[in-house]
C-alpha cells in the first residue's frame, strides 16, 4: 500500500498556486522571479538612420525582390522605422533624424520665477527673525517689571 504525505490523500499542489508557494517556502526553496527586468527601448543615432535610408534606397534601386526586407531583417527593424525616418528627413535633414526625448515636455519657465522664489524665502526668513525678536523684547519687558527696573522708551529711528 502507498503512503501519502499529504492530509486526506491529496496530491502535490500545482506550480504557481498559493499552496505550492507555501510548500516551497517551508522546504526552504527560493523562488526565481518569473520575468526579467523590463527591456530598454532602442534609440538610433542620426548617422545610423541616414545610413540605413541610403542602404534602403540602394536596395530599392537594385531591383532585387525582397532586398529591403532582407536589410530590415538583418538590422532587426520594421518598415515603419524607414517610413518614419523618411518623414523626419523631409522635415529637416540631420535635425529631423535626431532622437526625440520621450515623456512630458517641461513647461516654459518664467524668468522672474527664480527671483520671486528667492525673495519669498528671504521674506519668510526675515519674518521668522522678527518674530523671535518680538518674543525676546516681550521677555525683557516682563523681566524688567519683575525686577523693578524701569524701561526707558526710545523713539523709533527714522528711516
Amino acid at each position: 500500500m502507498q503512503t501519502m504525505s499529504k492530509k486526506n490523500g491529496a496530491t502535490s499542489p500545482r506550480d504557481g498556486t498559493a499552496a505550492a508557494v507555501r510548500d516551497a517556502t517551508r522546504a526552504g526553496a527560493t523562488r526565481e522571479p518569473a520575468t526579467a527586468e523590463r527591456p530598454l527601448r532602442r534609440s538610433f543615432t542620426a548617422e545610423y538612420k541616414q545610413r540605413l535610408l541610403r542602404e534602403a534606397e540602394a536596395a530599392a534601386a537594385s531591383g532585387v525582390d525582397g532586398a529591403i526586407g532582407a536589410l530590415l531583417r538583418k538590422e532587426g527593424l520594421y518598415s515603419s522605422h524607414l517610413t518614419e525616418w523618411r518623414r523626419e528627413r523631409e522635415r529637416g535633414a540631420l535635425a529631423g533624424l535626431t532622437p526625440k526625448k520621450r515623456g512630458r515636455k517641461a513647461a516654459p519657465k518664467n524668468p522672474l520665477a527664480d527671483e520671486n522664489e528667492l525673495l519669498r524665502r528671504q521674506n519668510a526668513q526675515l519674518q521668522a527673525e522678527l518674530d523671535k525678536a518680538k518674543v525676546i523684547i516681550d521677555v525683557q519687558k516682563k523681566l524688567s517689571s519683575l525686577l523693578g527696573i524701569p524701561m526707558t522708551e526710545e523713539p523709533p529711528e527714522k528711516l
